[in-house]
């Protein structure tokens, strides 16, 4: 297969191109070998991505012994963490589309001949996997790992843990030397957090539609193993370039995202996931939409007990035999397709054929899940026509009604939660913070946290045309589209109007007429962008809505 690559080292007119590489220290012999772009997260950003220094020089190695010259690259990203609960996090979606584009922008424009991407905290995942699949050359997708949990006073900690400790103590259940320990306590090491929050859905998202290495994803990001599996990655990459394939959309078919879905619902996953696999399907050319996923999601059983809805983290999925126990336990139930190929050049089927079996703990046989649908759910109703999600893994009650709570923004909605000016039984909603309207989408953590910490988890709800993170847990609906900054029916929404929410029959509804939407839709007027320069605003004008993965173009792009 003749490499791309030549493009930039072959020729009379290419000495300068040359000049360049030889200045970097490759020699006569590097140049003529494949050059592999290798792109990660390195930085003092998040410990999420902490992880990826020893994997990337592993991977390099192994590059190496297969015949290529690895070139390593970064890409930006914004920790979720560190920007929840203030004007920072608008930039954490954005980054998602960042991370696409720089990869495009390098690989492109640097003639790579393949690609090794790492993911670390949340939205580098997702971002990766769309890149591979926009530039679509050879590629192997590689997660950096999970933190190791926490230990305080006989229990596992997770980060979550730590912002549920704030609301505990502006609720006066505990005290704040208690918070602090556990604030010491629960993230020792680096890693993403370990939960099945966002990270660690994505992971196993990644290995489930075929893009990674089977059964890596849940291998925690400080053991020494990570460094021979990066290695092993390298090398896969070179089989891939010498056999043409298979290329990332070759693997990345309906049934893949199908499958991916079906991992999410499995392990009551991120309510990110029904975002981001739109928009991966997206760089594949395939319409995949939220309906699609509610549809996937609504076929297959819970069977991971993983926190933030359940007890265990990646760690001890990882003990138990590793993400390998759910994929084998779903393709033999029939829940996972195993015709679908993976960048091993195998079937899942083939590939997960000597899976352990389920533990019963960590996870359930799929003949006796926890629960009989997945542990996500998407609601419709003439609140949110055209979709919302909610996490329903761990509900205690799975319909809700109560009196609307309307706060113009997420900081208005966390200065009452603050004060405690609300009421159990309340639908507490945050709308303007849409793709459109936030713009970026901002993430919910910080106020759901609060809420839960202060021991009113389930005794309110809280609606929002935001996101919520993968650490999210209680009567927590977002992503409702049409947003309110587009004119969806959320801002159309009054304080007192009645909202009910019944998960059981996948619905939310105002219990107002049809005629009264209908005059208040007639009166209302779009509000004024928020930024009218740089990256946010650009973002505002492109953006789409959340159905189809928030996405800012349309796919898949074409390369001569």
């Amino acid at each position: 297969m003749r490499n791309r690559s030549r493009i930039t080292t072959e020729g009379l007119d290419r000495a300068p191109h040359r000049a360049f590489y030889r200045a970097m220290g490759l020699s006569e012999d590097d140049l003529a070998k494949p050059l592999v772009g290798i792109v990660h997260f390195g930085g003092d950003q998040t410990p999420c991505n902490q992880t990826h220094g020893f994997q990337v020089e592993a991977a390099r190695l192994g590059i190496a012994a297969a015949g290529g010259v690895g070139r390593a690259f970064a890409a930006p990203s914004v920790s979720d963490g560190i920007s929840m609960n203030h004007e920072g996090m608008k930039f954490s979606l954005v980054s998602r589309e960042l991370v696409a584009d720089t990869i495009e922008a390098t690989v492109h424009g640097m003639a790579y001949d393949a690609l090794l991407g790492f993911g670390g905290c949340d939205k580098t995942l997702p971002g990766v996997m769309m890149g591979m699949l926009r530039v679509n050359v050879p590629g192997v997708f590689l997660y950096g790992g999970s933190a190791l949990p926490g230990r305080h006073r006989g229990r596992d900690l997770t980060a979550l843990d730590a912002y549920e400790a704030v609301g505990a103590v502006m609720a006066g259940t505990m005290d704040a030397a208690e918070a602090a320990a556990i604030e010491h306590a629960c993230l020792p090491t680096v890693g993403a957090c370990g939960g099945q929050f966002t990270a660690n859905t994505m992971a196993m998202v990644g290995e489930a539609i075929g893009l990674s290495l089977p059964n890596t994803s849940m291998i925690p990001g400080v053991y020494s193993v990570r460094g021979a599996v990066a290695q092993d990655a390298g090398k896969r990459l070179l089989a891939m370039l010498a056999a043409g394939g298979p290329l990332p959309r070759d693997i990345v078919t309906r049934k893949a995202l199908e499958n991916g879905a079906a991992i999410v619902a499995a392990t009551g996953g991120s309510t990110n996931a029904a975002l981001h696999l739109p928009a991966i399907a997206n760089e594949a050319g395939i319409r995949f939409t939220m309906e699609d996923v509610a549809e996937v999601f609504a076929r297959t059983p819970l069977i991971g007990d993983l926190r933030p809805g359940g007890r265990f983290t990646a760690k001890d999925v990882h003990d138990a035999g590793g993400a390998a126990v759910i994929i084998g336990a779903l393709i033999r139930s029939g829940h996972i397709h195993g015709d679908c190929l993976t960048v091993t050049g195998r079937t899942m089927a083939e590939e997960y054929a000597g899976a352990e079996a389920p533990d019963g703990q960590v996870v359930r046989d799929p003949a006796t899940p926890i629960a009989r649908d997945g542990g996500v759910a998407i609601l419709r109703g003439n609140l949110c026509p055209d979709g919302a999600v909610i996490k329903v893994a761990g509900l205690r009650s799975l319909v809700f009604e109560g009196a609307a709570r309307v706060f113009e923004n997420e900081e208005a909605c966390v200065e009452a939660v603050r004060a405690r000016a609300y009421e159990a039984g309340q639908v507490l909603v945050i709308r303007n913070e849409g793709p459109v309207g936030g713009p970026g989408m901002r993430e919910m953590l910080g106020v759901t946290a609060l809420i839960y910490g202060q021991g009113m988890g389930e005794q309110v709800a809280l609606v929002t045309d935001g996101r919520f993170s993968g650490a999210t847990r209680g009567m927590c609906i977002g992503y409702v589209a049409p947003e309110a900054a587009v004119g969806g029916p959320l801002a159309q929404l009054r304080d007192g109007d009645r909202v009910r929410i019944d998960c059981t029959a996948r619905r939310m509804d105002v219990l107002v007429s049809d005629a009264e939407l209908a005059s208040r839709r007639a009166a209302w007027t779009p509000p004024a962008p928020k930024h009218r320069a740089g990256l946010l605003a650009k973002y505002a004008r492109l953006v789409g809505q959340a159905p189809g993965g928030a996405v800012t173009h349309e796919g898949p792009a074409a390369w001569p």
